[in-house]
């Protein structure tokens, strides 16, 4: 009987070794796969002219992707910085200020948040984020713009990532000792002086976590983005110009136009570029994890 019992545990160990490795392996066949179709571009066009041109002509054979890239990067930044904060704030509120009942009633409201199709952020960033922006924050500022920009793509994006940066940042809080915040209140700390000295400090590796799960929902999402940041392939110069990020250049064209000399294999490296990017943050973000937490202890 012990005998069995022991080829049992051997066995679902065994097995979910065999699960593990094959979804760390996943991930390496898929970057595998995009750089097989993306060689034939890089055969012919140097890394640096494909990174850093800013010439986006696909009929004359110039694929320079710098102005996705850059897209990319102001329209994922302008969401963290709106959203982070915010984010931090109504976690810390819900998980130490809030009444129980408030935060039964709210707690549905956020996961709702996190259920509603992209597309329908798309839509209302369309009707009321972008007309915003066209009829008052650009000339509040003295510019002119159609609405459709970096600012009106990361409104949207932050809102999309915000259920997804607080429930994390919640559940981080809650996992801090309820000891730690006795002992500070004790020594006669106020309520703010322990959740800004004590509880942010101890959580602050989930904190960081969170985040990069935030911006690495950001940097992929798609649809929403696509319909509010204009589309333009040039570099943006403020927040109130518009983008191409890398995702909504993949959506628009993959599949069209693909009769083109190295259009197919241009949208890949895309691909490429952009998983690459995803993983480069999150191998950097559990770098700063290790650090902190050494820090800390």
């Amino acid at each position: 009987m012990q005998r069995r019992r022991f080829l049992k545990d051997r066995f679902a160990k065994a097995i979910m070794l065999i699960f593990t490795v094959l979804s760390i392996l996943l991930m390496f066949f898929i970057v595998l796969a995009l750089y097989y179709r993306s060689r034939p571009i890089l055969a012919l066009k140097p890394l640096s002219e494909l990174l850093l041109s800013s010439s986006w002509r696909p009929l004359k054979g110039n694929f320079g992707f710098f102005p996705f890239i850059m897209g990319t990067f102001w329209v994922t930044g302008v969401s963290m910085v709106i959203a982070v904060p915010i984010c931090i704030l109504a976690a810390i509120y819900l998980s130490e200020y809030a009444h129980r009942k408030l935060k039964e009633t709210l707690s549905p409201l956020i996961d709702l948040l996190s259920g509603i199709p992209s597309v329908v952020y798309g839509m209302w960033g369309v009707l009321f984020i972008v007309p915003l922006i066209k009829n008052h924050f650009a000339p509040l500022f003295g510019v002119s713009s159609t609405g459709y920009s970096v600012l009106a793509g990361g409104i949207v994006l932050a809102i999309m990532i915000c259920p997804v940066i607080v429930h994390v940042c919640i559940e981080v809080f809650k996992s801090v000792p309820r000891e730690v915040r006795e002992a500070s209140l004790s020594l006669g700390a106020t309520k703010w002086q322990t959740v800004k000295h004590v509880i942010l400090r101890k959580a602050m590796p989930g904190v960081i976590a969170a985040i990069i799960l935030g911006l690495s929902r950001a940097l992929g999402e798609t649809m929403a983005v696509l319909m509010v940041v204009g589309n333009v392939a040039r570099s943006p110069h403020s927040i109130f110009d518009p983008a191409y990020p890398i995702p909504a250049l993949i959506a628009n064209n993959y599949g069209e136009m693909l009769s083109i000399p190295l259009y197919d294999s241009a949208l890949l490296f895309a691909s490429l570029l952009l998983l690459l990017v995803v993983l480069a943050f999150n191998i950097v973000s559990q770098i700063i994890l290790v650090k902190i937490q050494k820090y800390i202890q």
